[in-house]
């Protein structure tokens, strides 16, 4: 065992690692856990922390640097503001989104398409005819104002206007009895 925070002279490669972490692992885990706030992170801190005291055992053996303890110390800090910088140099990770998992801008529920669906169907019963056929040319059968006037055999000056007031109606009968329009 070393004494005052000393590494034995002989020790080296995995017993070096195996003394320094039997001596100053606790120490070190609690420096790191309480400046990172994570106990993840700060093992992650350690491991790294004597990885390069591993690379750096010739940095140890002298005696006139100071203690092992103080040298492992520093790097462990100096590795969580490296990682704190590094952190906040980069943009902030967007998730990505989970295979399977629908968006919901992309997948609607068929049930609720069908109860949309019923709904616009019973909302185009209480128009008028006229605004009826305008509404199914244009919307369902996706034709433009010009082809509309074609098929209905009107001007495309009222198929535009007869589409503005059968969209007005539609919605007031969508909001149902003594409810006001907005729009």
């Amino acid at each position: 065992m070393a004494i005052g925070g000393r590494r034995p002279k002989k020790a080296k490669g995995e017993d070096l690692v195996r003394h320094l972490y039997a001596e100053h692992g606790r120490s070190l885990l609690a420096y790191a856990t309480r400046l990172t706030g994570d106990r993840a992170a700060a093992e992650d801190v350690v491991q790294e922390t004597l990885v390069r005291a591993w690379k750096h055992a010739e940095d140890l053996d002298d005696d006139a640097k100071g203690s092992v303890r103080g040298w492992l110390l520093t790097v462990a800090r100096n590795i969580i503001t490296d990682r704190a910088r590094a952190r906040a140099a980069r943009p902030p990770e967007v998730a990505e989104p989970e295979e399977g998992v629908p968006t919901p801008a992309v997948e609607r529920d068929h049930a609720q398409s069908v109860v949309d669906s019923m709904a616009v169907l019973g909302a185009m019963d209480g128009l008028s005819t006229e605004h009826r056929e305008v509404l199914v040319e244009i919307y369902y059968r996706g034709r433009t104002v010009a082809e509309a006037a074609r098929s209905l055999g009107v001007a495309p000056g009222t198929v535009k206007s007869r589409s503005y007031y059968a969209l007005r109606a539609l919605r007031a009968v969508m909001a149902g009895p003594g409810k006001e329009v907005a729009r």
